[in-house]
């Protein structure tokens, strides 16, 4: 197989990332203007009451399948058996979540309004399943998946103002929706016949897969219970608008944190698939070359996002969403912590095989956090919120790390990773300056922002260069290169 590129894989992931978080944010403007109150609503319900049976219907298999796959995508005869295997697993959970599904909205009366909008969000689980997007990330197929993303997601725009008009259109929004995030899986279905024969299967060997599966499983359910708890806890003991404040500040730090978290997706299928073939050293190497990007990015992500909250929010959300500058500023911080913990769980508990260790880290976690929520909250509202989010961010961190201690501790404590973290705080010194002095020199709030970003990327670049950072040294270097071919 030809082998990929980790850096435009890693930029056309972060691409797509951005874009799933950037579609919401354009339609919603439109369709908030567009819908009633009560259709928004509606559509919010029905979307969310969905995403538990989402989470039922996938079953921690698409983690799983990039673990184990990863080591057999050099022959199509095991990739084709194995991946069978699993999706026929995977289609059996998502007729159980369908059975559940269709059972919830016969018993609970009070569902009944929300039946055909539930219904419509319901197609995700058919869409996601047989999409198999798992086997194009073993495989490290990036740009076929962004490419179709844009062209669906920019179709999608199109749709939505075509045909959302009136306030009663909400069903055609979540139809849009539901296009634009899976209506390309059929595809996948059928062009993935280009890596292996995938098909339902008798032999499944259950007893096989299904204990490391329901154990991620388990992690994933415990991941969605601590994240979600946030709004849910924020809402129960305060208001719809501190919820709302606290939602456009999540989005915002979504939206950088899918940009950075971007390099470390497409590493995990080749770390799996290193590990799987116990080549220790280059697993080492790839490693750490992560973690030394990481620790170049992840700073001045969080400061350049700190510096520019007030301005970012007033782009995005407008004035009514001012009040959401300091919870922004403090959930940035999570951007560090969070992506070093997926580092910690992705690409070293899950391809080890220590997802029991991630499990149990993941449930302290959540209980400590869900905890924290109601200490902070009526202290500080939404911004007690945030601070929560942080500490539960960190202790995931530095217990996943720990577990992980054996393969991540020599890198950690490497002379080559403490210089990469010492340049970074050196570079986001020069990024505070560029944005002080353009706050006070420019009164125009888009030029200002463009300005600010542009330059502090260029000041941060030139300072890791000055320092001779490896990490840094090594894109000038590939830059360079393609420069002269160009």
């Amino acid at each position: 197989m030809k082998k990929k590129s980790l850096g435009i894989n890693a930029l056309l992931n972060g691409l797509r990332s951005a874009l799933n978080l950037i579609f919401p944010l354009i339609t919603f403007p439109y369709v908030s203007r567009i819908l009633s109150v009560d259709g928004m609503g509606i559509y919010n319900f029905s979307n969310t009451y969905v995403n538990y049976f989402t989470l039922i219907a996938g079953l921690g298999v698409a983690t799983y399948a990039v673990r184990e796959g990863a080591k057999y995508r050099d022959s199509k005869e095991k990739i084709s058996t194995f991946a069978s295997q699993v999706f026929t697993i995977n289609i059996i959970s998502t007729i159980v979540a369908y059975v559940l599904l269709l059972l919830s909205l016969i018993i609970f009366k009070n569902l009944h309004n929300y039946v055909s909008c539930i219904l419509i969000f319901g197609l995700q689980l058919f869409f996601t399943t047989i999409g198999t997007e798992w086997l194009y990330t073993i495989y490290e197929e990036y740009e076929y998946i962004t490419v179709r993303s844009i062209i669906f997601k920019i179709s999608s725009i199109a749709l939505l103002f075509l045909l959302v008009k009136t306030p009663n259109d909400y069903l055609w929004y979540a139809g849009i929706t539901v296009f634009a995030g899976v209506g390309s899986n059929i595809l996948n279905y059928f062009h993935a016949k280009s890596f292996c024969n995938i098909k339902l299967v008798k032999e499944t060997k259950w007893k096989w897969h299904l204990k490391p599966i329901l154990i991620i499983f388990a992690s994933s359910v415990a991941i969605t219970l601590y994240v979600s708890s946030d709004t849910t806890i924020l809402g129960l003991l305060k208001n719809d608008y501190a919820v709302g404040i606290y939602g456009v500040a999540v989005k915002i730090y979504s939206i950088v944190s899918s940009l950075i978290g971007g390099l470390l997706v497409v590493t995990i299928p080749r770390l799996a698939m290193l590990i799987g073939k116990r080549r220790i050293k280059e697993y080492t190497h790839v490693l750490q070359e992560v973690i030394n990007s990481l620790s170049i990015l992840g700073l001045p992500a969080a400061i350049g996002l700190v510096m520019l909250s007030k301005e970012v929010i007033l782009i995005i959300a407008g004035k009514k969403y001012l009040d959401g500058i300091l919870s922004l500023q403090i959930i940035t911080w999570s951007l560090i912590f969070s992506n070093y913990s997926t580092i910690f769980n992705q690409c070293v508990l899950i391809p080890v095989k220590r997802e029991a260790k991630a499990l149990r880290n993941t449930v302290i976690t959540g209980v400590v956090n869900v905890g924290l929520n109601f200490i902070f909250i009526p202290l500080w509202s939404y911004n007690g919120t945030a601070l929560s989010t942080v500490i539960a961010e960190f202790m995931v961190m530095f217990l996943n790390g720990w577990s992980a201690r054996d393969y991540v501790g020599p890198i950690l404590k490497s002379r080559r990773t403490f210089k990469s973290i010492i340049d970074s705080v050196i570079g986001c010194i020069g990024i505070i300056v560029v944005c002080m002095l353009l706050k006070f020199g420019i009164s125009s709030l888009i030029l200002r922002t463009v300005l600010s970003v542009v330059l502090s990327v260029v000041m941060y670049g030139a300072i890791l260069v000055f320092l001779k950072n490896e990490v840094a040294m090594e894109y000038l270097d590939k830059i360079m290169g393609r420069i002269k071919e160009g």
